[in-house]
């Protein structure tokens, strides 16, 4: 199941190109909760889509009591709850100080330094490949035209990107057993800053057109020493900095060029169809249609979009694909079948374009995902072809693990148990093995050694690596799977060696990853591996309720100790309300759970009833203070999102002079000054984006009457599950909640993994 933005990617408004965390969004119409990347993001747009409600009244709640019009709450089972509040429209938030956010770009780079050695490996494979794709060569109309395009790169007439078939995967020697020792492999270095001429130049290139000259970090940041020379031959080039919007860009380039500067200039052309694939990342695309990118271009003024991604696809900004289905290659084989028996007079009687009846769509790409997925399914395949068959005695799973590279594991949070007993099983047989969760709470949850899969990739922990960059291991178990990202999933398989196992278990119903990509989706939809689906069900009434919603089901359920409460809101002001009362004193003193162990989840960032607000009427009851230290005091709750699409949440201890001191999950972390405006924000309220992979003793899930649009299946499978013992629901959407389950199916993203990984193990069985 995908999510918009983020359903399987959250969804997105402007990228804030961190990498998600979680970058700005697109309105919450587009797909359920998309902003929920990073703190500052709306859910509902790739990060963050915001709703708005003005009303505000007083009310109560409280588990205990049984009237709700008096304050008390309602032991009625969810999709009951009456008195559903007035519907406000959504309204996209992308409130804060941008080039804040685009500062977060500097800390990104650094965690990208591997996927740059990666990929770098990658395009030399490629650049060792002898002939081109011949894949299309019966396209006509605008496929032809852009094949064409394709075709000048690659025979040298213009520059740009070639454009290779995927090469077989190096074979890596499966590393030596347990007795070598291996050196930990620790975090990349911080990202080199611009020095103080860079900085310097770019603040006069950026006065002269009109610009905030607080973009001069992040500029310099993304475009390097030369920045300040890259924006004066191409002022669009300001659209690859995080939050920067077309409309800047082109005020920026008019106060440059003058008269010179137009609508159909080809240095935009090539700086908007990136943007608009950069902004597709965010909702979780690797790739677009191209008509979608023509419409894009199109709805920005831009006078030929036709030609616009020829330019383009010519300059090596973007790639283009072509992925048969079986169907379309049938038809295709069937068609040069008869141009043979029928000649020249066949030829000239096709039909042209669409209307030759083949299914081959026509994709456009950024390079980063294009070779992320490319690298990912060459991994894929490498593992599978590569394990030794073995017989293991035990369970299903343990079975399956046994005897494949790859095995596929669903089912619920208590499902993970068996890939935690697949885990000890192997090291009793003495194998190197590793278990790798999304999050720092999701390690704590697992009561067995574990590490998250961060610090597995940046060599912060776990068996560190050999001589040729491979992991010391021989079974690797990923838990969380579906917040798995491309970029993330291609550095993890690419560090496997050769013959090493790899489990990926999850839950396919929750909201999908942050970042591009739906891995755990187009995996188990390829169906190139076993799948083992858990037995097990998540227990009690939250467990019976989450696993109806999975279905497409709200169900009344029973809840004799109050284990789902549902909370009548007649607007967001009293959704706020009520939120507070139910954290501050009725799930503690009814329930027993403390308000530091009560998570509040809303739709998104913005809004009246959305995390900003609702984190600022939590602090005030519960650790009022000044804000002493960058908006925070000692005691408040925090999100901290350490890396794009990774929130980790965590109480401030104190302050000095090097930043912000914190205790997450039960680790002492510094944040330093410079990154704590950017990177943390107030953590009582979280967006189910940002709350996936986590659980608490009990949650507050908060639903006002204008977050209707940003609901989906997904969302509410997500939010309703984050709750251990106890689930309270701030209830004030009506009918738009049981609708949501039934009918809310997020927008599917838009990737290539699946047919890619397809191709590569069909050709391997023939």
């Amino acid at each position: 199941m995908t999510e918009p933005s983020r359903e399987t990617t959250p969804e997105a408004a402007e990228p804030v190109r961190g990498e998600n965390d979680e970058a700005l969004v697109e309105p919450a119409a587009a797909g359920p909760v998309a902003d929920e990347a990073t703190p500052e993001t709306a859910e509902g747009d790739a990060p963050p889509a915001a709703t708005e409600a003005d009303a505000d009244t007083d009310g109560d709640a409280d588990p205990d009591a049984d009237a709700p019009a008096d304050g008390g709450t309602d032991v009625s089972p969810v999709g009951e709850a009456s008195d559903g509040g007035a519907a406000g429209a959504p309204a996209a938030d992308a409130s804060g100080d941008e080039a804040a956010k685009a500062a977060e770009l500097s800390e990104a780079q650094a965690e990208l330094v591997a996927q740059r050695e990666l990929r770098a490996r990658i395009e030399q494979r490629k650049a060792e490949k002898e002939a081109p794709i011949e894949a299309g060569t019966k396209l006509s109309g605008t496929a032809a035209d852009l094949l064409a395009a394709v075709r000048a790169v690659e025979s040298g007439t213009t520059s740009g990107t070639a454009f290779f078939e995927t090469p077989e995967p190096p074979r890596r020697p499966a590393p030596a057993p347990v007795t070598a020792p291996v050196t930990p492999v620790r975090p990349p270095a911080g990202a080199p800053t611009a020095g103080p001429e860079t900085l310097t130049a770019v603040r006069e290139v950026l006065a002269s057109g009109g610009a905030p000259e607080t973009l001069a970090g992040p500029v310099a940041a993304t475009l390097g020493e030369s920045a300040a020379q890259a924006l004066r031959e191409d002022p669009w080039r300001l659209l690859s900095v995080a939050g920067v919007q077309p409309e800047h860009a082109d005020a920026f380039a008019r106060a440059l060029l003058g008269p010179e500067c137009g609508p159909g200039d080809p240095r935009r052309a090539v700086a908007l169809v990136t943007w608009l694939l950069e902004r597709a990342a965010v909702k979780g695309h690797t790739a677009l249609e191209d008509a979608a990118v023509r419409s894009g271009l199109a709805k920005l003024s831009v006078p030929d979009p036709d030609e616009a991604v020829k330019e383009a696809v010519s300059e090596g900004a973007v790639l283009v694909f072509q992925e048969e289905t079986e169907e379309g290659a049938e038809d295709l084989e069937a068609d040069e079948t008869a141009e043979g028996a029928e000649g020249a007079e066949a030829e000239e009687s096709r039909p042209e374009g669409p209307d030759t009846g083949l299914d081959v769509p026509v994709l456009l790409g950024l390079d980063r995902y294009a070779l992320a997925e490319e690298s990912l399914a060459d991994g894929l395949a490498r593992l599978v072809k590569t394990v030794s068959p073995e017989v293991w005695e035990g369970p299903e799973l343990v079975r399956a693990a046994g005897a494949h590279g790859l095995v596929l594991h669903t089912g619920g949070e208590a499902a993970r148990s068996e890939p935690v007993a697949l885990a000890e099983a192997a090291r009793d047989r003495g194998l190197r093995v590793a278990i790798a969760a999304h999050s720092e709470n999701g390690v704590r949850r697992l009561g067995a050694p574990a590490l998250t899969v961060a610090a597995l990739l940046s060599g912060a922990a776990g068996p560190g690596r050999d001589e040729e960059g491979a992991l010391a291991l021989d079974l690797l178990v990923v838990l969380d799977a579906p917040q798995l990202d491309v970029e993330s999933a291609a550095m993890l398989v690419e560090s496997l060696p050769d013959g090493c196992r790899l489990v990926l278990s999850g839950d396919p119903a929750v909201l999908g990853s942050a970042g591009a990509g739906r891995v755990f989706g187009d995996l188990l939809a390829a169906r190139v591996c076993p799948q083992i689906a858990s037995r097990v069900p998540d227990p009690g009434p939250i467990g019976e309720l989450v696993s109806g919603i999975g279905i497409g089901e709200l169900n009344q359920v029973e809840a004799p100790g109050k284990e789902v409460v549902i909370v009548p809101a007649r607007d967001a002001g009293e959704a706020v309300h009520r939120t507070v009362q139910l954290v501050a004193d009725s799930v503690p003193r009814a329930i027993g759970v403390p308000s530091e162990r009560t998570q509040v989840i809303t739709v998104g960032h913005g809004g009246s009833a959305g995390t900003r607000a609702l984190n600022a009427a939590l602090k005030e009851r519960l650790n009022p203070g000044p804000g002493r230290f960058g908006g925070f005091d000692p005691g408040d709750r925090v999100a901290y999102v350490p890396a794009p699409g990774r929130t980790v949440t965590g109480t401030v201890l104190s302050a000095d002079a090097e930043g912000l001191r914190l205790e997450c999950e039960g680790e002492k972390l510094l944040v330093p000054k410079e990154r704590v405006e950017a990177a943390l924000r107030h953590g009582w309220a979280l967006t189910a984006h940002q709350a996936a992979g986590m659980r608490w003793p009990a949650a507050v899930v908060v639903l006002p009457g204008d977050a209707a649009q940003g609901l989906s299946r997904a969302w509410v499978y997500t939010a309703f599950g984050r709750g251990e013992r106890h689930l309270s629901v701030v209830h004030g959407v009506d009918q738009a909640l049981p609708r949501a389950v039934a009918e809310g199916v997020a927008e599917e993203r838009t990737t290539r993994l699946r047919p890619l990984l397809e191709a590569l193990l069909a050709a391997a069985e023939d």
